[in-house]
């Protein structure tokens, strides 16, 4: 495991193919579907398979990806990183937490933790988040992180339009 970054109640590191239980039942909570997507993920062998093929390979491919947001007992909670997506050409972040772990500034915690990562170690001035047109606890996070909404837009290969949000340094 490879730590990326220590808040004073998170810890943020790579996901490894030890996390598929976990990552199992994240994909399948009823939100992550509703407001991210269903990614067809059914037993602990699609999870250690995406896990590998998705976000292992992000880390090889661009240094940075979707990491793993745990307790400081190291009790797996949620997700939160960097993504370089198609059909947008910048950054985003994103993340996604436990129902029971939401509402407690968790998801502010590691999603302030992963912007200063952007800022410091990956050099990123502008980092950009997208979020289903009804999620508003994203929209409300992604303000108090200081992203503006920008437009509505859709991703290339998406049925769904989604809100673009922009966090530039340089503004």
């Amino acid at each position: 495991m490879i730590d990326i970054a220590q808040t004073a109640r998170l810890i943020l590191r790579q996901f490894t193919q030890d996390d598929a239980a976990f990552f199992l039942e994240l994909v399948n909570d009823p939100d992550w579907i509703r407001f991210i997507g269903d990614r067809g993920v059914r037993t602990l062998d699609d999870a250690r398979l995406y896990i590998e093929d998705r976000l292992m390979a992000a880390y090889a491919r661009h240094g940075f990806g979707f990491w793993l947001v745990a307790l400081k007992d190291d009790s797996p909670i949620g997700m939160c990183g960097l993504i370089k997506r198609d059909g947008l050409d910048d950054v985003d972040i994103g993340f996604a937490f436990l129902p029971w772990y939401r509402g407690r500034g968790y998801a502010l915690e590691a999603a302030q933790a992963t912007l200063a990562i952007a800022r410091d170690v990956f050099g990123l001035r502008r980092i950009v988040a997208i979020a289903s047109v009804d999620n508003d606890q994203s929209e409300r996070l992604l303000e108090k992180l200081g992203f503006r909404f920008k437009r509505v837009m859709r991703l290339p290969n998406d049925d769904e339009d989604v809100k673009l949000f922009v966090l530039d340094a340089d503004d």
